[in-house]
């Protein structure tokens, strides 16, 4: 059944095939993604995996953003979201120039504690507030970082560009996710903080797996994990050497490698044993929940859809997770399940995704494809699906 709403990613791989002068035999052996699988994601029956995408845009030599559509505009202009991204790219751009003249910046605690805040908005989804904060202060933290010199200054300068990032992933900017994590790597370098250059390396591995780059991906996390061996001991070195082992372990996973994915989670499951849950750590929400997320994401990302509802319906979410993690996890059983056939309980995850962070939800390609998968398996659409696909601007 067609789609009546926007055009999905199946759309969009059929049209750059045609552009190169491919069939769908032949792209199915350059990918080398399966003939059926490509079939019915072009015609939109089935939802894409990060996988099947990532080796279909290098197959034909695109960025992954052409595949998925992002930034999606149009809807990123109807909530007027589209403006706050330029000025983020400007105070990017200030970083080499020494302290402007022009700003008395807060004092250094002060400035912290906005850093935080901001890092907790983005966990609350709550995207608009971050980005629109988020260009004074990195300026502020410019100044500051260049008057005071110190490594403290430098770590908060970090930590806006880290919030950079994340907002530039949650709307789609693969581009702007790019510099904010070299100027993170800027920043890290002058703080002289291995948890920081390993977080870094962490979050640029994170790319590599959404462009299907799962070696690159891998060896980045493999210098994160040997960077973090210069850190001094503790919970937040733990904690992020947690963090890199689930990194891998979604690498590993989607490069369909169960062996080491599952040895990536068991180490990541022994590190969360022993800190318990970890989430306002440097913000990176690691504990036993984020394992047992991960693992369901493994699953899912070795085609092994029926395990991950399973091991989904056996977790216990923590009241006090973070809405970010909340959503992105309830997307992802929400995708699994509609793969296993289930399409009414796929809805209730998406549904559950919206409710735990509805600016994250509205821009995550895996939700709109997931949403567009339900609306091909229905000729006719429940008025809760319908009303659903129209606020998601489909």
């Amino acid at each position: 059944m067609p789609h009546r709403g926007a055009e999905h990613t199946g759309a969009r791989i059929a049209r750059v095939r045609k552009v190169r002068r491919l069939t769908q035999r032949e792209l199915a052996d350059i990918a080398p993604v399966s003939y059926s699988t490509i079939t019915k994601v072009e015609q939109g029956t089935i939802p894409a995996s990060a996988a099947v995408i990532g080796a279909l845009a290098r197959a034909l030599s695109v960025p992954v953003s052409d595949l998925t559509g992002q930034p999606y505009l149009h809807d990123l202009e109807r909530d007027q979201l589209d403006g706050l991204i330029q000025p983020i790219r400007e105070a990017l751009d200030v970083y080499d120039l020494g302290a402007d003249p022009l700003i008395s910046p807060r004092p250094l605690d002060v400035l912290h504690a906005h850093a935080d805040s901001l890092c907790a908005e983005i966990r609350d989804t709550n995207l608009r507030r971050a980005a629109t904060e988020l260009p004074g202060l990195i300026q502020e933290v410019t100044t500051a970082a260049h008057l005071a010199g110190e490594d403290r200054a430098w770590e908060v300068l970090a930590s806006t560009y880290r919030t950079a990032y994340d907002v530039a992933t949650k709307l789609g900017y693969a581009d702007l996710c790019t510099v904010a994590l070299d100027r993170m790597d800027w920043a890290a370098t002058r703080a002289s903080s291995p948890i920081l250059a390993g977080m870094r390396q962490y979050m640029r591995a994170l790319l590599y797996l959404r462009s299907g780059q799962y070696r690159t991906g891998q060896r980045l996390i493999e210098v994160a994990l040997t960077t973090l061996q210069h850190a001094p001991p503790g919970l937040a070195r733990d904690a992020t050497t947690g963090q890199l082992h689930l990194g891998a372990s979604m690498l590993y996973a989607n490069a369909q490698r169960a062996d080491d994915a599952e040895g990536h989670l068991r180490e990541a499951e022994q590190i969360a044993a022993r800190t318990g849950a970890v989430e306002r750590l440097n913000w990176l929400a690691f504990g036993p929940a984020n394992v047992n997320a991960h693992r369901v994401a493994a699953l899912a990302g070795l085609n092994r859809y029926d395990e991950a509802v399973q091991v989904a319906e056996r977790m216990t979410i923590p009241e006090d997770w973070p809405r970010s993690r909340a959503s992105r996890h309830h997307v992802e059983v929400a995708r699994a399940k509609l793969l296993t056939g289930n399409a009414t309980s796929a809805f209730e995850s998406l549904v559950a995704a919206r409710k735990a962070g509805p600016q994250q939800t509205k821009y995550c390609w895996v939700a709109r494809e997931t949403y567009l998968g339900l609306e091909a398996s229905r000729r006719q659409l429940p008025g809760t699906l319908a009303h659903y696909g129209a606020w998601l601007g489909m």
